[in-house]
């Protein structure tokens, strides 16, 4: 018996593990961390719902910490075998394995020294040591990869950061697509996801499953910028390190180019986000086949004019509030650690400050908080008041939307089966069922946690 079963990403959008078991052989398709709510990041310290070891395989679908940041977890557990990746989440994914230790390492020993945390002494999920084991696992491929049972594993361009694919599992006479994250049509930097091909089970994502993104608005970020620098204030950018503060620099770079903005310094204030810029430069200068062919072959499109790049904790330290008009992008994307907690403790009292949200917040993050209009947010066991201005532009979002996803599935050149419904909040995940299942006329199913079902 073919079987699937949803260990993560089912009524939540994070954390993303589905197995598929075939013939005595366990496939793991992502290995993502749980975010946001208490309830879902308690799972992450859950015993796994199989014994690690007699897992065969992993295949990622990219590099974000939702899909990839629980493997030195597994292999702390006792997993040991190959991970299946395209070359470029091989690249980036080390950047984001070894940050996620580093801050697990970080936080703990920030939680006993502060004395906030419930647990005595408070110990981190995994450690750089099994972060570098996981790494020395990873087997990046471009082609297909034969498994042992029968199973061979093809990944696709997915178009959401550099490296992101969809997977395709030919389990026999079953074909099981699992879509990772899936890019924009229109993504600044990288081209579209490719078509989908003929399969029989298709896993979609749905974190936009039930909103259609707003067209990118350069001027209102312009504007923005130009209105927070006039109070004499800084605006503030907690990004994903890797792909949106690629986008954002790309964006600025556009915007100083054709004086919609002031020329002001720009703050890159994220260790991982640095080392991601120079996956995402190299790349460009290799002109990769991922990369729109107006990104590649030009000037530098990250650089805005003013660009200052924080290494140090000394300099990060010294511009936690510039004390100039200026932008800062730091990490993470929602708050939820990283150098970007300090910029706002010391920027949210500040009524001249700006915090631009560029991208999906999930619910129990700072972010989401922050952007549902929390007066106050806790940072480092202390309440900081919110007086900033909050702003979120979704557009930037490099996932693709309601509208995206339907014409993606539609593109393929026959119906699947079955389209099970993912990686998205349940009314998002329900509202995307319901519209593939009255515009395709395609079965389509939002499964439960842990949920198995028959392939």
């Amino acid at each position: 018996m073919t079987s699937l079963t949803f260990l993560g990403a089912a009524g939540t959008v994070t954390g993303s593990k589905f197995l598929v078991e075939h013939d005595r052989q366990r496939v793991l398709v992502d290995c993502g961390l749980f975010q946001g709510d208490a309830r879902w990041r308690r799972r992450n310290w859950d015993p796994f719902p199989v014994d690690p070891a007699t897992i065969s395989t992993v295949v990622l679908t990219h590099a974000h910490l939702d899909h990839c940041g629980y493997l030195p977890g597994l292999v702390r557990q006792g997993f040991n075998g190959p991970v299946i990746c395209t070359p470029g989440t091989a690249e980036v994914a080390a950047i984001v394995l070894r940050d996620a230790a580093h801050l697990q390492v970080e936080d703990a020993q920030h939680a006993r020294l502060e004395g906030y945390s419930r647990h005595d002494p408070p110990l981190p999920l995994f450690d750089t040591g099994h972060a570098e084991q996981a790494i020395r696992l990873f087997r990046p491929s471009t082609d297909p990869v034969e498994l042992p049972r029968g199973i061979t594993v093809s990944l696709h361009r997915a178009g959401h950061i550099l490296g992101s694919a969809f997977a395709v599992l030919a389990l026999d006479d079953h074909r099981l697509l699992v879509s990772g994250d899936l890019g924009r049509q229109e993504h600044p930097l990288l081209l579209p996801p490719e078509t989908p091909p003929a399969v029989d089970t298709v896993l979609i994502e749905a974190t936009y499953g039930d909103r259609r993104h707003q067209p990118l608005d350069h001027i209102r970020l312009g504007r923005l910028i130009r209105s927070t620098a006039e109070r004499g204030g800084v605006v503030l950018i907690p990004a994903f390190a890797i792909d949106r503060t690629a986008v954002l620099l790309h964006e600025l770079t556009g915007l100083a180019r054709d004086g919609l903005m002031p020329r002001l310094p720009v703050y890159v204030n994220s260790p991982m986000a640095l080392a991601a810029l120079n996956v995402y430069r190299s790349a460009v200068e290799a002109k990769s086949p991922e990369f729109r062919p107006d990104v590649v072959g030009g000037p530098d499109p990250f650089d805005p004019g003013d660009l200052r790049l924080i290494h140090s904790v000394e300099e990060s330290i010294r511009i936690s509030d510039p004390g100039r008009p200026s932008v800062v992008i730091s990490a993470s994307g929602m708050a939820t650690g990283g150098r970007v907690l300090h910029h706002l403790a010391r920027l949210l009292p500040g009524a001249r400050n700006t915090v631009v949200l560029p991208g999906f917040q999930v619910p129990g993050t700072r972010g989401r908080a922050l952007l549902d209009g929390a007066r106050s947010v806790k940072i480092h066991g202390r309440y900081v008041p919110v007086r900033a201005r909050i702003v979120g532009l979704s557009e930037f979002s490099a996932h693709a939307d309601s509208d995206e996803l339907v014409q993606w599935l539609s593109a393929a050149p026959q119906p699947a089966e079955v389209v099970y419904v993912v990686h998205g909040e349940d009314h998002a995940r329900a509202e995307l069922a319901t519209r593939i299942q009255d515009e395709l006329d395609w079965t389509a199913v939002t499964p439960g946690h842990l949920e198995r079902v028959k392939l």
